[in-house]
């Protein structure tokens, strides 16, 4: 598990070659590892964290700790199977190359719909962090003018807007660093609040214990706290326009969930060590509540602003992913045509533009009256039921990957540590989290709802399954698939038949 792995160049599948415009690999290993973890930390951590905390209590920690551990498999499951073969520009080109088709599909529109939710929550949380300078503002107002900031900074090359999100991901972890600095010093030198708490690690376990809100408290805080880690996985839509991607794809697939599990379990733990868990609330970002509780409202104001930027980071990085899904949809005949366009800057412009449009229900939300807690909270456990489903379906390509083309798996030298039993027991967590959806009304109501979106989904492939592009896809899957088992068969015949 060592970022210093080197990959050797993989045997590589037959495949005909993708026709038409194509993206260009102008993304360095700081552009990809920075864009993952932008996507990554964002309002999950500083706007979820709250209400994670307020269920869980100090256990949260625990919570952060075993959903990062469980994703870093699925991490490494992506990573073997990307580099297996360089033609996959994604985990949707290995998902419909080893499940089928369809399965392509439903992952590379059900990748799109899960960014665009999330983008959505990253507005409602862009305006509540606004309401902290200007209380009196329209939610609607900021959240509309940050889809428009998002969408110029999306439009020019590929490097721009890797040199962009590379600046504001950096800013995010060196205000998380900060924080921890400034955290620790309070608590080292028992910092006392004007209320009258005193900063300490003891705070940990003082009230209540670490699992103060008992079993289901804890078990409630991995709701909330998977949405958390969605987008560690963008690394694999970073694929196509990756630079010397044997080498710069396992580098960023190592460090990336151990990054951002660490960043999210010592500020938390700092958070609690500084402000007492039953202060801080869910409706409110525990970052600006720590300083607020501690009289320093004009540290609570950079901090919110810091946040504020990082909404929007995660955004930034969400919109790259859908637009750049969206075109390699449209290359293989899964989205109209028009998608498949580039500028002249090597960026597809439509598709980002049509990405950008179903934000707007974000506004929609806000506009209707909605708290942002509420919103937030429905919106949230959605995205990531729906990130639950891309991550299976990486983890069932892997197992599909180990039993059709075990000679690829022999090859590689960035095989998945723990391999197929690691995936059995990643799925059974997942189940778990599923399960833990089903404990709470708000999260239950979003778990019913979600089935609408595969639903639309099924009735759009049946639609466009029976097109001759389809078809053809369909018969290449099958050849490939017949000339897998011959494959396997010859290997497994003893020597001499």
């Amino acid at each position: 598990m060592s970022e210093s792995t080197t990959v050797q160049p993989p045997v590589r599948t037959p495949e005909p070659a993708a026709e038409g415009p194509h993206l260009t690999r102008s993304l360095s290993n700081r552009h990809i590892q920075l864009i993952a973890i932008g996507g990554a930390i964002g309002t999950g951590l500083f706007m979820g964290s709250g209400k994670t905390i307020s269920l869980a209590g100090p256990s949260v920690i625990f919570v952060y700790m075993i959903i990062g551990f469980m994703l870093f498999f699925v991490m490494r499951a992506m990573g073997e199977l990307l580099l297996s073969n360089l033609k996959y520009k994604s985990f949707s080109d290995f998902s419909a190359d080893l499940l089928g088709p369809w399965v392509g599909f439903f992952t590379g529109w059900t990748y799109w719909f899960c960014w665009i939710v999330t983008g959505i929550a990253d507005i409602i949380a862009i305006a509540g962090y606004v309401r902290f300078w200007w209380p009196a503002v329209p939610l609607w107002i900021p959240a509309l003018a940050a889809i428009a900031v998002l969408l110029g900074l999306n439009l020019p090359t590929v490097k721009a807007f890797g040199e962009t999100e590379f600046w504001f991901a950096l800013v995010k972890i060196v205000a998380i660093v900060t924080l921890i600095i400034v955290g620790l010093v309070m608590i080292f030198t028992a910092f006392h609040a004007p209320s009258g708490e005193q900063a300490g690690f003891t705070n940990l376990w003082s009230d209540g214990g670490l699992f103060p809100t008992g079993p289901m408290g804890f078990v409630a805080g991995f709701q909330i706290a998977v949405f958390a880690f969605v987008g560690i996985e963008l690394v694999g839509t970073t694929a196509a326009e990756a630079k010397d991607p044997e080498k710069n794809l396992p580098k960023a697939i190592n460090s990336i969930p151990v990054r951002v599990m660490l960043f999210y379990v010592v500020a938390l733990i700092v958070i609690i060590s500084v402000t007492p868990w039953r202060e801080i609330t869910a409706d409110k970002s525990p970052f600006v509540a720590m300083f607020s509780l501690a009289g320093l409202l004009i540290a609570a104001g950079m901090i919110n602003f810091v946040v504020l930027t990082s909404a929007a980071s995660s955004a930034n990085s969400g919109i790259y992913s859908t637009s750049r899904m969206v075109f390699g949809l449209a290359q293989e005949g899964d989205a109209p045509r028009k998608f498949g366009r580039l500028t002249r800057n090597h960026v597809p412009a439509n598709a980002l533009i049509f990405s950008c449009m179903f934000l707007l229900a974000g506004v929609a939300l806000l506009y209707a009256g909605q708290s942002i807690i509420e919103a937030f909270t429905v919106v949230t456990t959605i995205s990531a039921l729906l990130f639950m489903f891309v991550w299976t379906i990486i983890l069932l390509s892997y197992l599909v990957f180990r039993k059709r083309r075990p000679h690829l798996h022999t090859a590689s030298k960035f095989k998945m540590p723990g391999g197929v039993v690691m995936c059995y027991v990643v799925l059974a967590f997942f189940a778990f989290i599923i399960w833990a959806l089903t404990q709470q009304a708000d999260t239950l109501q979003a778990l019913l709802v979600t089935p609408i979106w595969f639903a639309l989904l099924a009735v759009a492939w049946l639609i466009i399954r029976r097109r001759p592009g389809h078809l053809a896809r369909y018969a290449r899957f099958q050849e490939q698939l017949q000339s897998d088992k011959n494959a396997l068969a010859d290997a497994q015949a003893p020597a001499g038949n």
